[in-house]
């Protein structure tokens, strides 16, 4: 009987790496295909963190919800705290979705390369641009929709919301995991969330229980 051969810490890259590779080529996603450049070129990225089954699963929320209650063709979209770019690989890979381009905005320069790399294939149609989300001019930056998935760590959401031009769609989320360290705004109830936000149109608000926290989330105009 023969037995199976365990693998050196060591090797977790390069073993991690063969695993997608063999995925991609077997599902043809562009998303698993973009996991494996990364892992191959930036072996410090925490891409395992930023594809694990929280993430992945408020992104998809997210990606359903938007189809339902505002539709599938946009011209530009911004994303703010846009990290590795996974929620513009995920819209980007549904067929349902016209998207023209996708702008990933985030203050950490360590994570643009990163989520240049994960949505290499989709070339000037995907941007990876190092900002403030405060010091943006979203008068000029010409998208129809903005993203801000992570309200939970905005100080004021209203005054960063007062940014924006009147009118402008956008998609929200935030959560009740008062216990983040790192989570400094978070909100009871999604009650409180829609008070906070104060959208003139709400075309969607709605709650995700996960296993320790629920993530809510709003879409409309400000």
């Amino acid at each position: 009987m023969m037995h199976a051969t365990h693998t050196p810490p060591e090797d977790w890259h390069e073993n991690a790496y063969d695993l997608v590779r063999g995925i991609a080529a077997y599902s043809g996603s562009a998303v698993v295909e973009g996991i494996g450049r990364v892992i191959a070129q930036h072996r410090d990225a925490d891409i395992a963190n930023a594809f694990n089954y929280k993430q992945v699963g408020c992104k998809i929320w997210a990606r359903d919800k938007l189809l339902e209650s505002v539709g599938s063709t946009f011209g530009r979209i911004a994303v703010l705290g846009g990290w590795y770019g996974v929620l513009p690989a995920i819209l980007f890979e549904d067929t349902r979705f016209t998207i023209r381009a996708i702008d990933s905005y985030d203050i950490d320069p360590a994570v643009e390369e990163v989520a240049r790399t994960l949505n290499s294939a989709h070339g000037d149609r995907f941007r990876a641009i190092t900002a403030d989300m405060y010091a943006l001019d979203y008068r000029t930056i010409g998208a129809d929709l903005i993203v801000n998935t992570s309200c939970e760590h905005i100080a004021d959401l209203k005054l960063w919301l007062e940014l924006l031009p009147p009118g402008a769609r956008v998609l929200l989320q935030s959560n009740d995991y008062f216990s983040e360290p790192t989570h400094i705004s978070c909100v009871a109830s999604l009650e409180e969330f829609k008070k906070r936000a104060g959208l003139a149109k709400l075309d969607f608000a709605g709650a995700l229980p996960m296993k320790k926290y629920n993530r809510f989330m709003l879409i409309g105009t400000v």
